[in-house]
């Protein structure tokens, strides 16, 4: 006997979604190491794919080739990345003594501080420093131990995604066959819209987060060369790094440029232009390149933005943040084109009455009136 959901109360399908909903949390928790690779390697399989199809159908490469040439050009680009980072940070290290003597005058402050307004005698505040320095050197096997964990899990999670990406693009016709085929017929073409807009939709944000990082980071280590703030490059690629997470990333970038700035000594004019400087470049990028270059039909409203991002960090901590944005945009193209998902679409998106009158007669288009760009067409496989 066939039983409808649609025919039942409406308490019994609010647990039947409670239900599904805790399930696929716990899914989500438990599967961190296994979906986290696999969710980096579709975004980055998807970024690279225009370049492994004219590889293979302009340059006549085999497939397998066509796959494994994109994925060492961005394992190339990667490194590029970390190894331009670690030589200015090896920089920073060099200062260290420097550091110390700033940190040491900075904690003598702070004592002097703590025993006036708490009445706390600097003795025993220094008694707290050794109890509590004394109990990281005991536990310091576990710390090295953690840290090791730390570097293996990081290496092993970089494996295993550039292994999927070469993967996905190298089987991308199947999974693109197998995914038509699990939906009937009538839906084909539903499903088909759905998938083009993803990819478009992924390569555009990838590609403008890139840019917008590349200028973020050339223009803050200009303005900070010529103002002469030491480590200016550095704080640089820090602030286009850390840009890429909406809102929580300028701040934390503005937290540690500050800490660097004090800690190279520098004037309290200086540490007051760098805060003023990161904080005017996040208004311009939010207000002006953010639009601009990043600009997608997929818009999420601020506030499922930060909420997106703080679930992300609590079910998989960084990794989490980096990829909230692009599945929750994976999510709204879905739920705008499937008909009983439609409101759960308009809450992720902007509010309308907050843009102008013509935005607001553009709507999106229906799933049989979409039509992908033209070099969408051309990487169908």
């Amino acid at each position: 006997m066939k039983i409808s959901l649609a025919n039942q109360p409406f308490y019994i399908k609010l647990v039947c979604t409670l239900i599904s909903l805790v399930t696929i949390g716990w899914l989500v928790i438990e599967g961190k190491r296994i979906l986290s690779p696999l969710i980096f390697a579709c975004l980055f399989s998807i970024l690279l794919l225009p370049l492994a199809n004219f590889l293979e159908k302009k340059c006549r490469f085999k497939r397998n080739m066509a796959a494994i040439i994109p994925v060492l050009l961005m394992i190339a680009f990667i490194g590029g990345i970390l190894y331009f980072l670690g030589a200015h940070i090896s920089g920073l290290a060099g200062d260290w003594p420097t550091f110390k003597e700033q940190l040491a005058n900075a904690a003598g402050e702070l004592q002097n501080w703590v025993s006036t307004k708490f009445h706390i005698d600097p003795d025993k505040q220094v008694n707290y420093v050794h109890k509590a320095t004394s109990k990281i050197i005991d536990s310091g096997t576990v710390v090295a131990g953690a840290t090791l964990y730390s570097v293996s899990t990081v290496m092993l999670f970089l494996s295993f995604t550039l292994i999927y990406t070469f993967f996905f693009l190298l089987y991308r016709g199947l999974i693109m066959k197998f995914l038509l085929r699990v939906f009937r017929d009538k839906n084909r073409q539903l499903v088909q819209d759905i998938m083009e807009q993803i990819k478009f939709i992924i390569r555009k944000y990838i590609t403008g987060m890139l840019i917008e990082m590349t200028i973020i980071s050339t223009f803050i280590s200009i303005v900070f060369s010529i103002l002469g703030i030491k480590y200016a490059v550095l704080l640089g690629l820090i602030t286009g790094l850390f840009n890429i997470i909406p809102y929580i990333g300028i701040f934390t970038a503005i937290v540690i440029s500050t800490l660097i700035t004090v800690a190279a000594n520098a004037a309290i004019t200086k540490v007051i232009w760098v805060i003023a400087i990161l904080f005017g470049t996040h208004v311009i990028d939010v207000n002006i390149l953010l639009p601009a270059i990043v600009g997608s039909k997929a818009k999420i409203n601020a506030m499922i933005t930060l909420l997106g991002i703080i679930i992300g960090e609590m079910i998989w901590g960084i990794a989490g943040m980096f990829l909230s944005i692009p599945v929750i945009a994976v999510l709204k193209i879905i739920f705008d084109r499937v008909e009983a998902l439609k409101p759960w679409g308009f809450l992720l998106g902007e509010d309308p009455a907050s843009k102008p009158a013509t935005e607001e007669i553009k709507e999106t288009p229906s799933p049989g009136n979409y039509s992908p760009p033209q070099e969408e067409m051309h990487s169908k496989e």
